[in-house]
């Protein structure tokens, strides 16, 4: 279990970035160079997502054991945010076991031909595991409203497609997530907040250097054409959607060890207060112990 003063800094770190109540939510009041008014370096951040992560490994081992909760987390961003790296560095501890990722790139036609939320409701996570999702059903309120045209691609009778089916969707959302985590499953959603001018010299940097090559992708310049329709859509999506059982967490993104720092404060917060425990035995288990203990004593070695 944290210490109460420790569960104070964490809380205190974590809640200027953390949503609940999205009617006066702006976009424009989050600073994507924020950090929290803290100076440290790069090594000094990463040790202390590390004493998170160790912290976090341990409660992961109690969330399996008990086999009651789950937790989903949900990455969002722009390209070279840091998803992916933020997602290695926080879980780096997490017993694979125990943990799902699943990294959502255009539907197939076998999920074209469901609903829009069936391919990631088959992917939630079961009793006792983490299930993280590197992007999620919010693709169909942010990269499909901005691209309209890709709708037409989801096969949904013409007359069911109005002017309302953006706020149609957020609110389908809003209510699965609210049945979701009335089941046990924990939502914590993560908006990593990264600038325009930080994406182009993060960009830059995948040219020049031949071993992130790999990481480019043509489109990624295309689509910073269209960075003011995805902050209105990201703004609208956690406007929306952001509640105290389902959080948006806006989260600078610009000092990568910033935002590991509070995306793993967040995940300790929220995962510390399901007050976790090993199941206790009952009496015949109990004794079913003993009767185990006393076979093997007598075994012959």
């Amino acid at each position: 279990m944290l210490e109460q003063d420790i569960r104070d800094r964490i809380q205190k770190l974590v809640h200027p970035f953390c949503i609940t109540k999205g009617e006066r939510f702006r976009l424009k009041d989050f600073d994507p160079g924020d950090t929290g008014g803290m100076t440290l370096d790069k090594a000094q951040g990463a040790e202390l997502v590390q004493l998170g992560t160790k912290w976090l490994a341990e409660e992961q081992d109690m969330l399996y054991a008990q086999d009651r909760w789950s937790l989903l987390i949900i990455f969002q961003a722009m390209d070279a945010a840091g998803k992916d790296s933020t997602i290695k560095h926080v879980m780096s501890g997490v017993n694979p076991q125990g943990c799902q990722v699943f990294s959502f790139k255009q539907p197939s036609s076998e999920e074209l031909d469901h609903d829009f939320m069936w391919r990631y409701v088959i992917r939630l996570p079961e009793r006792g595991r983490i299930g993280i999702f590197n992007r999620s059903y919010y693709e169909e309120v942010l990269v499909v409203r901005v691209h309209p045209e890709a709708l037409k691609r989801e096969k949904l009778p013409s007359q069911l497609v109005g002017e309302e089916v953006w706020d149609e969707r957020l609110a389908d959302i809003a209510r699965f997530e609210d049945y979701v985590s009335r089941q046990g499953t924990k939502i914590l959603k993560f908006f990593l907040n990264v600038s325009r001018k930080e994406q182009k010299r993060r960009f830059e940097e995948r040219l020049e250097q031949p071993e992130k090559n790999w990481k480019f992708s043509p489109s990624d310049v295309m689509e910073r054409k269209f960075w003011d329709d995805y902050m209105e859509a990201f703004e609208k999506a956690i406007q929306a959607t952001a509640s105290k059982h389902a959080p948006w967490f806006v989260v600078p993104a610009d000092n990568k060890w910033f935002t590991r720092l509070v995306v793993e404060a967040a995940i300790v917060d929220a995962v510390g207060s399901l007050g976790l425990s090993y199941p206790k035995l009952d009496a015949a288990k109990q004794k079913e112990l003993v009767a185990a203990r006393t076979a093997l004593a007598h075994e012959r070695s």
